[in-house]
Formats: C-alpha cells, structure tokens, sequence
C-alpha cells in the first residue's frame, strides 16, 4: 500500500521472488505506468528490468483497496508528514490503515513500513485496524519493518543490506519473519516493533547530528585558515568518522526523525533529554545563513552594484543524482537568498528548466553568472573579481 520510491522497489523484489503481488497507490497514472511495464522512477537503478518483466502481471498496480482482497500480506508504506511544528501528520498513514481495514480478513498479516515515532505500531496503527476491521489482534497479526533503502539504490539494499522487523506481540513477529525472509535475505527479528520503530529512528538522528558536527568543524576550520578536507581525511580512521560538511540536510527522513523523539521529550516534560537532537536540527537548518554570508562576502568582491550581480545556485535538489526537491536546503538557500532582493537562479543536471521554474527560481547557466555556488561541492566561484590582477 504505497507504490512511491519506497515501496515500488519493494514491490518490484517481492515480484521477483515469485510471489504475487498487488500494489494499491492513489496515483492513478502511476498505476497504468506500472500495469504497463514502465517504471515511474527511472533513477532508481535496477527497477526498469523489474517493472519491465512484472508490470502488469507479478505485479498489478490498482487504485481500489478492493481488488487486494485476494491478499493475505498487506505492507503498508504510505508517507508521514511533519506539520510546521514538526509533529507528525497521521492522516495519510491513518486513512491507509482505515482503508485496509475494510478488507482485512482473519489470519492476514499487517506489516508498517513507514517510518514512524516508537509506539505508533502497537498503539495508533492498531486502533485504526481493529476499528475499522472489527477484528482484534490474535485474528490479525500487526508487525513493524522500516524500509532502510536510499533512493537511486533501493533495489541493492533490499537485496544486501540488513532489514529488522518486529512485532506488536511474539506471535506477530514471528509470523512476520516467516515472511519476510522468502524475499529478504538479510532479515533480523528484534523483540518488538517498539524496538524496530525505534532503530530507524535513530539511525537518522545519528546521520543528523554527525552531519551537524561536521557543519560546525567545517565553519571552524574556515576560521582558523585549515583546510577541512585535509584534516578531515587523516582525522578519520577505524574509531572516528568525520561526515562531510553541507549546506544542511534535506529529504525525506534524516530532517524530520529527530523531531519524532525531540517532541515526545518535550511532551513528557523531559526537554533536557534531546538537547543535542535539538541543537543538531537547529545548526543543520541554520547551515543556509552560513553559506547566504559567504556568498554575499563573495558578491562584495565584484564591481557591480549588488542588485545587479547574478547569483547560480548550481544543484538544488537535497542529494546529488536525485530529483527530490523535499526539505531541500539547497533550494532554501537559493530562496533565501532571493527574498534579500538579490538576482538569484538555479541550474540543476537532473531537473528541467520548467522544473526549476515552478520552484519561482529563474533557470541560470552558470557560465552566465557572476557568482556560483555548487552547492554539492560547496564551492563559490566568483567572476571578475575586483582584487584580480589586470
């Protein structure tokens, strides 16, 4: 239940292990693209061969929560988004579970993939199935197994990399286990979906806040005169693993995790517990003012008035090689640095000029700018320098 960048590649690798399969997504084009054995994510290695060869057949993708009702399995991997407090906005992923409700049987097994705070399994996800079922957990059984793919390479991590799952009672993730090694090779059981929730979730605050460290080493060594890169590449060794610096953290799931513990904290009144949660969420987001002042010291250099400079924001999606726009840092920067007035533009390998566009950013070549940054690289080109020698 899901057929985006997640759960198509898990489809598509549950097809190729022989089993049937049937995807529901809202996206009714999608559907008829898979039916007809295209695949919708073209940067996702591997998944053309897979649609290719099962789209249609294998694999059946379908609008209607009916036409799964064949099914015994039902893998749920529909997304959860943060509100502008940074809570968790349940009703998609509520919406899903009603739905399934509706066509769950006895002895069917329900299995969460989506990453979610610790204790959502066991307690939202199992009141929406058993009210809108009617039946009680011991009739279902209701597990958690969170996808730990990275688009561009989802089918070799399903295949390669290790993948827990847990369930809401022993029976539960057992029986889950059971299935989920007909197609997962790497598969550990843990104790409880609590504890399956719970390891997703960290993994993303540690990426978080070791990218903060390297963004504060970065800004410090910068300071000092060292070159970072330098130091960092001696610095790491089998006990310490500097993270490269950036101009934040953008996408799906490393931004928005921490916010899953940093909140429950709060709401218990034990803020004090997730100040370094915190801290890292706030010196990753803060990274664009950073990366704004060096550009505008870099804008200072060239002998034109300030709102006359071209300024090209060359990359703006939040990973390189990935056409994914969300919690882009990239592009925030480029919009910050437009709402100070300034001409600003984007070029981006992997989007189109209408794409960049729609964003309200201007399509620039870099060869046509004054200022470029390369926001992968973190490297600030400046054209015609004042201080250049003749």
């Amino acid at each position: 239940m899901g057929l985006g960048n997640a759960g198509l590649p898990l489809a598509a690798v549950i097809a190729d292990h022989g089993i049937q399969v049937v995807g529901v997504d809202i996206d009714r084009r999608r559907c008829d693209l898979i039916n007809s054995g295209k695949n919708p994510i073209p940067q996702e290695v591997g998944l053309d061969e897979l649609i290719s060869r099962y789209g249609g057949k294998g694999l059946v993708a379908t609008t209607e929560y009916r036409d799964a009702v064949s099914c015994n399995v039902f893998i749920v991997i529909v997304p959860l988004f943060i509100d502008k407090n940074h809570n968790p906005d349940f009703r998609t992923l509520e919406s899903a579970f009603r739905s399934l409700g509706s066509v769950l049987k006895r002895g069917d097994l329900v299995v969460l993939e989506t990453t979610v705070p610790p204790g959502t399994t066991e307690g939202l996800a199992l009141r929406w199935i058993e009210e809108s079922s009617e039946l009680k957990l011991g009739q279902f059984y209701l597990a958690h197994s969170p996808e730990r793919i990275m688009t561009g390479c989802s089918i070799s991590r399903l295949r390669e990399f290790p993948k827990v799952i847990g369930g809401v009672d022993e029976r539960s993730g057992i029986v889950a286990y059971d299935v989920y090694r007909r197609f997962i090779p790497n598969l550990r059981l843990v104790s409880s979906a609590r504890v399956a929730e719970m390891i997703k979730v960290m993994e993303g605050c540690y990426r978080d806040v070791n990218i903060a460290l390297a963004n504060e080493l970065f800004k410090i060594s910068n300071e000092l005169g060292i070159d970072f890169h330098e130091a960092r590449e001696h610095a790491n060794h089998e006990y310490c693993h500097i993270h490269m610096p950036s101009t934040g953290v953008g996408g799906h799931c490393i931004p928005v995790y921490p916010w899953f513990l940093i909140n429950e904290m709060v709401r218990r009144e034990r803020a004090e517990d997730a100040v370094m949660l915190r801290t890292a969420r706030e010196l990753n987001d803060g990274m664009i003012r950073y990366w704004m002042d060096r550009i505008m010291d870099g804008c200072m250099r060239i002998d034109k008035p300030l709102v006359d400079i071209r300024i090209c924001i060359h990359g703006i999606t939040y990973r390189p090689g990935v056409r994914e726009l969300h919690h882009s840092r990239n592009l925030a920067l480029a919009k910050l640095l437009k709402s100070r007035g300034l001409k600003v533009g984007a070029y981006d390998e992997t989007l189109s000029k209408e794409e960049v566009l729609k964003t309200g950013l201007e399509w620039m070549d870099p060869e046509d700018a004054d200022v470029v940054f390369n926001s992968f690289e973190l490297s600030l080109t400046i054209r015609h320098p004042r201080d250049a020698p003749a």
